[in-house]
């Protein structure tokens, strides 16, 4: 029995990975959004933020999610949001944004830019763990 002993930790063991090689689930894509306000814009750059959440929400989409600098670098607000639309929230998106006054093409460009004296965006994937996204790789795939 103490030779099996090993054998059948590894078995299980073994196991165990195979089956959560099997949960590897897709990372999702984000554009994250980098922030420093104009002078003085501050309050009026959220309340513009707030009406695009409000017709997210009216949209059946989550709000962006907010982060407010409190210390350290040069930022005022990050805000995270899924990189892209559903297809099939499209419509119902430019209609809440129509419901809620917002402006669309030029004229948004336009509109957030008096808010705004420097920005950035990126794309990074995640939510995730570094478990997750290293599972995700596709040599990882490939050992399985």
């Amino acid at each position: 029995m103490k030779v099996f002993l090993p054998v059948i930790c590894a078995a299980l063991a073994f196991c165990g990975l195979a089956s959560n090689a099997a949960e590897v689930k897709p990372i999702g894509r984000q554009l994250v959004e980098i922030y420093r306000i104009a002078p003085g814009q501050h309050q009026a750059f959220l309340e513009f933020v707030a009406k695009t959440d409000e017709a997210n929400r009216i949209a059946g989409l989550p709000p962006r999610q907010l982060y407010v600098h409190s210390d350290g670098a040069d930022w005022d607000f990050i805000l995270i949001q899924p990189a892209e639309t559903p297809p099939e929230k499209q419509a119902a998106v430019d209609a809440a944004w129509e419901k809620v006054g917002l402006p669309s093409g030029a004229d948004f460009f336009l509109e957030i830019r008096k808010y705004i004296a420097e920005h950035s965006d990126t794309y990074a994937k995640g939510p995730t763990t570094a478990a997750e996204f290293l599972a995700s790789r596709p040599s990882a795939q490939k050992t399985k």
